[in-house]
């Protein structure tokens, strides 16, 4: 209860005063921000080959530069960093954009993924690991976008499921989410019929100016075509949206057939006007793909068609973070500017990326091969990324018995399979899904000789408890 007035020296009597900051006066928009999957589910990285070990160690204690045990081109790719730092370690802050050498190397590396469609290091800002390349990047680019209030405010498509980091960033930045479902049906394909609906209702009480697009897709795993990314780019050209690309899964696609297109490719092939005009982010990260160093947080956004004076606004709201971590910088780096078939590193490091990548799709494999025999649970194939999202069936009882808990259906299942086994995966309501259908989300990354296993052991817990439940 607050004091009134004349009550102040009562409080200074019984020292009694009530906080400042409580969850009644904080900001509610932070209050509405949900990360599911940084709840139970526990996520497991890849090792990066050896040479990023070495070029890091290099930058972080220069002295090494005179050992005998460090490959030589490891040693020139560190000289290199480190003249870009001034020639120190890796201790200083650099500009708030990221080292102007590292920029230019990823915009070599964004041309060669591109058949030589041009990058320019200016439109290109490092951040913070994949999520922080949306945060930082997105968000900042949503700061830009985001203003108004009642019918003017601002809204944003993101595909459901979708990864809860975009309904995070909206809820704090109190735009709205403006839900489009993946056709699960079609391996979760993005239909632009569904993106007009979206946008046809949401326009009733929102000003819609942007489009987000996950590809390959988290949590669903799928990799969409290049007609769909063609298609998604005239909507967003028509509609006057901002298309904002999360492609931090580019080096993750597996399935026969499927391929990855970027955004920035399909969008300059298809020639004006949208080559010209139509306003684009994409975003990628040294924490996924074969690298999998999370923990390094190194990431980039490239901004396309951008106006140039909203750029500048841009970079000033970058500046207020002072830079990203250098490390991390460097280790995009080295992602980036992979040895070249001359380097004394190649041969490993080629060995190692494809060894990681085909474990990945044979992984993949399994996991829809085991689910899709298990009745009353059905997983789409997992053409790129690192997780399923199987669609389960749950008996009328065990729903009954979750809302009596206050819990959504698939979170009970998923906490009653992790007391029982130990097994963590995510409930599918952490991410979205069409209502009456439950899934949850597997990353596919423990080892083959721990994943069969644990899949045949989640596989028959689900049979146990719609037994149980039936």
């Amino acid at each position: 209860m607050a004091l009134r007035a004349g009550d102040h020296s009562q409080a200074a009597m019984t020292g009694v005063k009530e906080k400042v900051l409580t969850l009644d006066t904080m900001n509610s928009s932070i209050r509405r921000v949900e990360y599911a999957v940084r709840g139970p589910i526990v996520l497991r990285a890849l090792e990066l080959e050896q040479e990023l070990r070495q070029v890091l160690a290099l930058c972080a204690h220069p002295d090494l530069l005179n050992s005998p045990n460090f490959p030589e081109d490891a040693k020139r790719r560190a000289e290199h960093i480190l003249r870009a730092c001034g020639g120190h370690s890796l201790g200083a802050y650099s500009i708030s954009s990221g080292i102007q050498l590292i920029r230019e190397d990823v915009a070599r590396y964004i041309q060669q993924r591109d058949g030589g469609i041009s990058a320019d290091p200016d439109n290109i800002f490092l951040s913070t690991g994949a999520s922080n390349a949306i945060v930082v990047g997105a968000k900042t680019v949503l700061k830009l976008l985001v203003a108004g209030e009642g019918r003017t405010r601002s809204g944003v498509l993101i595909p459901i499921p979708q990864y809860p980091l975009y309904s995070a960033a909206l809820a704090e930045l109190n735009a709205v989410q403006v839900d489009y479902y993946l056709d699960e049906e079609r391996v979760w394909a993005l239909d632009v019929a569904e993106l007009r609906r979206a946008l046809r209702q949401a326009r009733e009480h929102c000003r819609p100016c942007a489009l987000c697009v996950i590809n390959p897709g988290n949590p669903t795993g799928q990799v969409q075509t290049r007609e769909c990314i063609e298609a998604v780019i005239r909507f967003a050209f028509e509609e006057r949206l901002f298309l904002l690309a999360d492609e931090v899964y580019q080096d993750n696609v597996y399935a026969e057939g499927s391929q990855f297109h970027s955004f920035k490719k399909v969008l300059t092939e298809m020639g004006s006007p949208y080559a010209e005009q139509q306003e684009l982010a994409s975003f990628h990260s040294v924490s996924k793909g074969y690298m999998g160093e999370c923990g390094f947080r190194g990431g980039y956004v490239e901004v396309v068609n951008m106006d140039p004076a909203v750029q500048q606004q841009m970079r000033k709201l970058m500046s207020v973070r002072l830079c990203p971590p250098v490390p991390g910088q460097v280790l995009l780096d080295v992602v980036v500017s992979p040895p070249a078939p001359s380097d004394p590193s190649f041969a490993q490091f080629q060995a190692e990326k494809q060894a990681v990548l085909a474990e990945l799709a044979a992984k993949a494999k399994l996991t829809e091969q085991v689910f899709n025999e298990s009745p009353g649970i059905h997983c789409n194939p997992v053409q790129g990324a690192m997780y399923s999202f199987p669609r389960m069936q749950l008996p009328p009882r065990a729903v009954q018995r979750a809302q009596e808990l206050g819990l959504a259906p698939d979170m009970f299942f998923c906490m009653s399979l992790l007391e029982e086994t130990g097994i963590c995966v995510v409930p599918g309501s952490g991410f979205g899904q069409r209502e009456g259908t439950y899934h949850f989300r597997m990353t596919i990354l423990p080892p083959m000789e721990k994943l069969r296993p644990l899949l045949e052991k989640l596989s028959q817990f689900h049979a146990k408890f719609t037994q149980e439940y039936s």
